[in-house]
């Protein structure tokens, strides 16, 4: 994912020059490549046949994310919300991962003030929960969360340096950049480090209660065959019964 922002980067300092026209352009750039990535998983998430429930538990996860960022506002850098956004990809996939993320970033800004940094947070966050699907290849530990939370610490950081970089940066080179970066390294490794240690504590025990309502409501990952995922109807009625 740290790919995104390499991708804007490039693209930047190929397109954009050292003028102030050409800043105008890396914005723009930087913009477009993010709305495209929010528009490509919404488009997913809106054909693939979600129904009410899955939402309402999108929309839980999203707003208990959101509401935990809040109060920790206080704590530059400090983003307990990651840790919940890893987790709920982790159990219910790309797409209801990346969902979490965006709604963590569109909720928490009513509070925290929204502009035009909240795009990049939303792709930032929705890639992170996305990604968490990775993590299926690896026996479920709290060190190999947190070591993914430790590096999407990093990530996020870049994804929004990117954004800063572009916007209000000039001029557009690399050295710019690196300097941009720097100033957030403090930021950034706080970032890193809180998820580790929310990830490390909490996310094994986070994760088993994602997945006991994983099974109960019969999420569907990806394309798979629904009928084989579900329980068969007779089972289903005998567990009622």
């Amino acid at each position: 994912m740290a790919g995104v922002a390499l991708i804007i980067v490039v693209l930047s300092l190929v397109l954009a020059g050292s003028d102030s026209a050409g800043s105008a352009r890396g914005a723009v750039i930087s913009a477009g490549v993010a709305s495209m990535i929010v528009i490509g998983f919404v488009t997913r998430f809106e054909t693939s046949g979600v129904r009410a429930r899955e939402i309402a538990v999108i929309a839980l996860l999203g707003t208990l994310a959101a509401l935990l960022r809040v109060p920790f506002a206080a704590i530059p850098g400090l983003q307990p919300s990651t840790y919940i956004v890893i987790c709920s990809g982790y159990v219910f996939g790309p797409v209801a991962g990346f969902m979490v993320g965006a709604m963590t970033a569109l909720v928490s800004n009513f509070f925290l003030g929204q502009g035009p940094w909240t795009l990049f947070q939303v792709v930032a966050w929705g890639l992170a929960g996305a990604s968490a699907t990775l993590l299926r290849v690896f026996v479920l530990k709290g060190r190999h969360l947190s070591i993914f939370g430790f590096v999407w610490g990093v990530v996020f950081g870049l994804i929004m340096n990117v954004w800063m970089w572009v916007a209000f940066v000039y001029p557009l080179t690399a050295r710019t950049f690196a300097i941009t970066w720097l100033n957030s390294l403090w930021f950034d490794g706080v970032h890193a480090v809180g998820n580790a240690l929310f990830l490390g504590l909490l996310g094994v025990q986070t994760v088993r209660v994602l997945e006991r309502y994983h099974r109960r409501f019969y999420w569907i990952h990806g394309d798979a065959d629904e009928e084989q995922l579900r329980p068969a109807e007779s089972d289903v009625s005998s567990v009622d019964e």
